[in-house]
């Protein structure tokens, strides 16, 4: 390492400082609502374990293993050291009692994954090495160590089944449509997922800007002199409130197909659970512990997750999450709110809706987007 703190191989170090261990801490403590709600039901069902074992069989989680093992890079203490360092660090922090086994593998796509139904193996490219320095790295390896801890790779290796799956059968129309609607489902629970994932790798990085310098780089590249974060967050609330009801349907679709949230939105998610007082309260050693996980209500986690979600909805600034609210609020003219927030769509009113231009008749809504 060079005098100014610098390895000869780009990798930034930073002094060493004590960060905080979470002896005991369960998953639930980290854990988005939705994503924790479906994890304590599946935990629930009487023979879940065995059925998932069942299909081992039947998944190539085998191969997976000898793929990696043949034609990736082991992180130990011999190769990518460093690397090392942070899962065991990470492990350490979360008290996750049996390292995973790490990878790192050719690929100049940015990308991390644990995967495995025995036993969880984490993945990391090198085009996510090489972008990084160390502390956002380390946020990115606690991220990978919280799936594990979450139990969340056993599901990810089912969805990455049967998402090859559904391409090998794409030419079955019932076939397909059958494994694409388990397939959309899943995805929907696995972006849940990295939103938990993310507030494991900042309990373990214990260092927000660190995570939010490393979505930074995953949305816009290794150039960080030209990124700020509060434009960053910017575009996230920019995302959320603009636009008509037009734009919120967009939005779904545009996400219905992605594995990951976009990544203002994380970045967004993760600074407003940083400055909660959950968050708080777990630096503070106030935190459910894995040993009480036995005695988690379905009921009261399903409540838990109905809750946040209702102040989601009254509190997003979402044209169609807006409409919702003001419907479950019992609003009156709700078609008229339709008709505006489609910008026209809709060139006639209902013959009972009072009229609300000056001359007696509706004026034509702007489709000129709602100032924040």
């Amino acid at each position: 390492m060079s005098e100014d703190g610098h390895e000869q191989n780009g990798h930034e170090h930073v002094p060493s400082r004590q960060r905080r261990r979470f002896e005991g801490i369960s998953s639930r403590a980290y854990e988005h609502p939705a994503d924790r709600s479906a994890l304590v039901a599946l935990r629930k069902l009487t023979g879940f374990d065995t059925v998932f074992k069942a299909l081992s069989g039947l998944l190539p989680e085998r191969s997976l293993r000898l793929l990696f093992l043949s034609d990736s890079v082991r992180v130990s203490d011999q190769q990518f050291a460093h690397l090392n360092d942070m899962l065991r660090d990470a492990c350490y922090i979360l008290d996750l009692e049996k390292v995973p086994p790490m990878y790192v593998t050719q690929d100049p796509q940015p990308n991390a994954m644990c995967i495995g139904l025995d036993e969880p193996i984490i993945v990391v490219t090198t085009g996510l090495v090489e972008l990084l320095d160390e502390e956002e790295m380390r946020a990115v390896v606690g991220h990978e160590v919280g799936h594990a801890l979450s139990g969340h790779s056993v599901y990810r290796t089912i969805l990455l089944f049967l998402t090859n799956l559904a391409l090998k059968v794409a030419w079955i129309p019932l076939g397909n449509l059958a494994i694409l609607a388990i397939v959309t489902a899943l995805r929907e629970w696995f972006r849940k997922s990295e939103l938990s994932a993310d507030r494991a790798g900042l309990l373990v990085g214990q260092d927000l800007r660190a995570s939010m310098r490393g979505l930074m780089k995953i949305a816009g590249g290794n150039h960080l002199h030209e990124m700020n974060v509060d434009a960053f967050l910017k575009q996230a609330e920019e995302f959320e409130s603009g636009g008509d009801l037009r734009d919120s349907v967009l939005k779904i679709l545009n996400v219905l197909p992605r594995s990951h949230p976009f990544t203002t939105v994380r970045a967004a998610e993760l600074k407003k659970w940083a400055e909660s007082r959950d968050y708080q309260r777990i630096m503070d050693g106030h935190y459910p512990r894995r040993s009480e996980d036995k005695d988690t209500s379905v009921t009261d986690s399903f409540r838990e997750s109905a809750a946040s979600y209702a102040s989601n909805v009254k509190s997003s600034k979402d044209p169609l999450m807006k409409l919702v609210s003001d419907f479950a609020g019992g609003a009156g003219d709700l078609g008229g709110r339709v008709r505006r927030g489609f910008g026209g769509f809709a060139s006639s009113a209902p013959q009972d809706e009072p009229p609300s231009g000056a001359n007696g008749t509706e004026q034509p809504p702007s489709d000129t987007p709602p100032r924040d």
